[in-house]
């Protein structure tokens, strides 16, 4: 048994039709990631599968029961089901381990062991007003887990932090998946994070549920130009370009095909490969992005070293 299905669920609000006829399943102790654009509906799935939003049809079950939503009960919301919006709040004028202590579902070494995950021991005695965007965010993250949820929803953990606490709370939430074994969702719009740490990936567009698989599917082999540019940047091939399209090795294909930077590289030999004009040179830390101008399309090449503007060079497929 999966620990959450979700089964055909649709939102409509005012005639505007917001999430259509989903369906996937996570098992237990899977980390998977949601993407899609601004408005694809990421945010609303999430909220119907917590139960915090009525869907206008289908229904999702956890542990083999119906989440019922908020047109159903009283409080909404699954007592086992932890959600963390993007916008969380947490109630001024207290301090932190007061608030930590009313959502408390754990024994006090168990809630030692989440505080130390989540690294907010030394703020336990501070007020909430006193603390930062990161720490309030850690200490929202903390106060659902001592509630001892089985699948923890994350909605954009990653938004509007800095550099320093994106690496923390990326962190903390690895750690969490790894040392609790909890099933957890996350949405995001960053690749890198979505890449590095999911075990499965579901992408949406316009409502609807485009893909479910791996990310190395996802990133390696894009069906469309969509999945490709939300997890990178990517170079469009088409049977048109019949040069680009046989030294890619894609004969006997009729489709457009993406080619990832990554998988492109640079020479001065003329066997190897097509001739190039390199027309654009961007140093990003680890590599540079160069952007080739040759007969038939402009590609963009990752490559260790860089080339000197309008230096010819000699464009071939790596692993061919």
């Amino acid at each position: 048994m999966h620990l959450l299905s979700v089964e055909d669920i649709s939102r409509e609000e005012e005639g505007r039709t917001l999430v259509k006829e989903v369906c996937f399943s996570i098992s237990t102790g899977k980390k998977v990631a949601l993407m899609g654009e601004t408005g694809s509906g990421k945010s609303t799935v999430m909220k119907m599968m917590a139960g915090l939003v009525q869907p206008s049809s289908g229904n999702t079950f956890f542990e083999g029961s119906r989440v019922k939503g908020p047109d159903e009960v009283l409080l909404p919301g699954h007592e086992a089901i932890a959600y963390l919006s993007q916008h969380f709040e947490l109630r001024n004028n207290y301090r932190v381990h007061e608030l930590l202590e009313m959502a408390n579902k754990m024994e006090d070494e168990e809630a030692a062991a989440i505080y130390s995950i989540c690294r907010i021991n030394h703020l336990l005695d501070r007020k909430v007003h006193q603390l930062s965007g990161g720490e309030r965010q850690r200490i929202a993250l903390a106060r659902l887990l001592v509630g001892k949820p089985r699948l923890l929803l994350l909605d954009e953990p990653f938004t509007n932090l800095d550099l320093f606490n994106n690496r923390i709370i990326n962190d903390v939430i690895r750690q969490i998946c790894n040392k609790m074994a909890i099933t957890c969702v996350l949405v995001s719009h960053d690749p890198i994070e979505v890449l590095s740490w999911a075990d499965e990936l579901l992408i949406m567009k316009h409502g609807e549920l485009i893909f479910q698989g791996s990310p190395k599917e996802a990133y390696a082999m894009p069906k469309d130009e969509y999945i490709s540019g939300l997890l990178g940047e990517y170079n469009m091939i088409s049977p048109a370009q019949e040069t680009l399209y046989t030294l890619f090795g894609f004969e006997g294909k009729k489709e457009t095909m993406f080619v990832r930077p990554e998988k492109i590289d640079i020479g001065k030999d003329p066997t190897k490969g097509i001739s190039g004009v390199v027309i654009e040179v961007k140093f990003l830390g680890a590599h540079y992005s160069l952007l080739v101008r040759t007969n038939e399309l402009d590609l963009i090449v990752y490559a260790a070293n860089a080339p000197g503007i309008n230096e010819m060079v000699y464009v071939f497929a790596k692993g061919l």
